[in-house]
């Protein structure tokens, strides 16, 4: 099920960067249906947003006004749940709040030697847009952790959009924008649903920055609107590496494996150890595992595409290694999983131990499970308070420290060939 790679073959880097290679360039064709989308939302505003989400998702309004669900609605769809789902969805809605309240976003402001004060001032965008994905899966937990980091950030109006293909709106998606605090919920999705986001209509309102995954199509969109709206990331397939060794059982690994595999044949499963009989006997309990799991294609179709199990030397290679893949998620399971943890540079979010799932990370642990994906761990952070809060420098300079300072910028902006700049420098010159 799993392919075999060893690093001590010849062939390994080779063999590594087929397993992780992953062709995600922008389909042209995706990205010309795109742009003619955006454009018609630009031109027609609810119009355009109400015939698209007909033709693509065959879902129907009979005005403007009917693609936004009402609060009463919201809190409706959590009164009705099941007393277990509001609980679990409260529960872990409060560990979301109370890791992301715990992330400092101090203003600074600092006195130089002339006097200068000088510093920055964190501020959040005044409205968020949140895209929640919908159709073949819905994901109150997606809710979670997109509006409550919003929420603690203090955006003034969050505002969510999720598809509901058919009409069918999926109540517990409803009840999670209920229990995180939503402002407006609009049950339209993919591309003209982002660009409602970026340019406005005349009913949704147009956000400073959008994040949340979403298909193909909504990335496209996400990329084209950049620069209108800030975003926070290109979503790719769902990823894992486990690091094991033979203290973790052997069916938490497969499970753990499975648990991103099922996401769709894209995602991608990897283990690695520096023992083979480690190796040998998660691939045994994969075998008699998989077949009772009702999503068991899409593992087996996942694992095959884009899974590995990877034989090592040793610790620090396994290290090394998993440095390389820069994994969304990396859990490890090993007996000493401190030691290993200060050897990790890049992932999107580390899973310490054989007890930490990487699901209750999915679910209820505290920090976002929007993550970055395809490497892109080694510049990029989770989702975060920070995502939703900017930096703006604070310059304030006294007289003196204004004309002591002058004189080089002066001397900058000639060299520049910027007269304008240099005698708007001059004239603070000596004004004290």
């Amino acid at each position: 099920m799993l392919r075999r790679l060893d690093s001590r073959s010849a062939d390994f880097r080779q063999a590594l960067d087929a397993v992780l290679s992953l062709e995600l360039r922008e389909d042209p064709q995706v990205a010309v249906t795109v742009q003619d989308i955006i454009a018609q939302v630009r031109a027609r505003g609810d119009e355009a947003v109400m015939a698209l989400t007909q033709k693509f998702d065959r879902c129907e309004f009979a005005q403007p006004s009917a693609m936004e669900v009402a609060p009463e609605a919201l809190k409706g769809a959590f009164v009705a749940l099941p007393e277990e789902t509001r609980n679990a969805l409260e529960a872990a809605c409060e560990r979301i709040r109370d890791y992301h309240n715990r992330q400092e976003t101090e203003d600074l402001l600092y006195e130089d030697g002339q006097g200068n004060r000088l510093g920055q001032r964190w501020t959040p965008v005044d409205r968020a847009g949140v895209y929640v994905p919908g159709g073949r899966a819905a994901y109150p937990s997606s809710v979670l952790m997109t509006v409550v980091p919003a929420r603690c950030a203090g955006v003034r109006e969050v505002v969510l959009v999720v598809p509901t293909p058919g009409g069918e709106r999926n109540q517990s998606v409803l009840a999670a924008a209920h229990v995180a605090g939503a402002d407006r919920v609009f049950t339209i999705g993919g591309a003209q649903a982002v660009a409602a986001l970026a340019y406005g209509t005349e009913t949704i309102p147009q956000v400073d920055k959008i994040v949340g995954p979403g298909n193909a199509y909504v990335a496209a969109a996400k990329r084209q609107v950049f620069g209108q709206v800030g975003i926070d990331s290109i979503a790719g397939p769902s990823e894992v590496l486990v690091i094991a060794d033979r203290s973790a059982p052997a069916e938490w690994v497969a499970l753990d494996l499975f648990s991103q595999a099922e996401h769709d044949e894209m995602a991608q499963a990897l283990l690695i150890s520096p023992d083979p009989a480690v190796l040998d006997a998660v691939e045994g309990a994969m075998g008699q595992l998989l077949e009772a799991l009702p999503r068991k294609d899409i593992i087996r179709a996942s694992l095959e595409a884009r899974g590995a199990a990877i034989l090592v030397r040793d610790m620090e290679e396994a290290a090394e290694i998993a440095n390389r893949v820069a994994a969304e998620h990396l859990e490890l399971m090993v007996a000493e999983p401190q030691e290993l943890l200060a050897s990790i540079r890049h992932a999107g979010a580390i899973f310490v131990g054989s007890h930490t799932a990487e699901v209750l990370g999915d679910y209820v642990a505290g920090p976002s499970h929007v993550l970055p994906t395809y490497g892109t761990a080694r510049f990029s952070s989770p989702l975060s308070v920070y995502d939703f809060k900017k930096r703006t420098s604070i310059i304030d300079l006294t007289a003196k420290g204004a004309s002591t300072l002058a004189a080089t910028a002066q001397h900058l902006a000639e060299t520049e060939g910027l007269s304008a700049h240099a005698a708007a420098a001059a004239a603070r010159r000596s004004n004290f």
